[in-house]
Parts: structure tokens; sequence; C-alpha cells
């Protein structure tokens, strides 16, 4: 849990000032997108880690699990869809912020495994 908690702080230290520099470039949808992607990218990272969490705590995976799993990720290709679809985000905005959460995600994890 200390992992996420570091991710989310640098993430949104991160993504506020991209969207902010991002606002010069295009103003309407860009800046929006990138936080969305980011925020998308946060909750996805939450759910992983439940399921992650509750694949060591059983030592098996549970239809629970593996139905939730893919729930999580029908609802993030629907909410993708939906926002690409009506043109309210920009694809490459969302891509900023799912990558901006993944090197981020990467960054601390290889922090945590130095430390041990």
């Amino acid at each position: 849990m200390i992992l996420l908690k570091r991710v989310y702080k640098q993430v949104f230290l991160v993504l506020l000032p991209l969207a902010l520099l991002s606002a010069f470039i295009e103003w309407k949808r860009l800046p929006f997108s990138i936080l969305i992607g980011g925020i998308l990218g946060v909750v996805n990272l939450r759910g992983l880690t439940r399921g992650v969490e509750g694949l060591i705590l059983t030592h098996r995976p549970t239809a629970k699990i593996v139905i939730f799993s893919l729930l999580r990720l029908a609802m993030l290709a629907a909410i993708l869809t939906f926002l690409v679809a009506f043109k309210i985000v920009n694809i490459f905005g969302i891509l900023i912020g799912f990558t901006v959460v993944f090197i981020m995600i990467i960054k601390e994890g290889l922090k945590v495994a130095k430390e041990l």
C-alpha cells in the first residue's frame, strides 16, 4: 500500500503540470484528456492491486477475482470507447496520461526492488 500511495502522489504531481503545459498546445481537449487518462490509469492500478491481493490471499484464482478483472477491463474499454466516440477526449492525451501512470509504477517498483 505504501507503494500505491507514492505512485498516486507522483502521478498527480506530474499530471497537473503536464496538463497545464499542454493547454498551450491545444486548449480544448488535450489537458482534460491527459487528466482523464491518468485518472483511468490510477483506477485501473487500484483494481489490479485488489485482484492481486485477492489472488495472493486465496492462493488460487477464484471466479470472483476472474469476473472482477474481466468486468474492470470491460468497463475501462466502454469508458474509453464512449469518450473517444463522442470526441470528448483526445486519444493522444489519454495515452499520455496512461504512460505517466505506467512510468511511475515502474519507477517506484524499481525503487522497492532495490530496497529488498
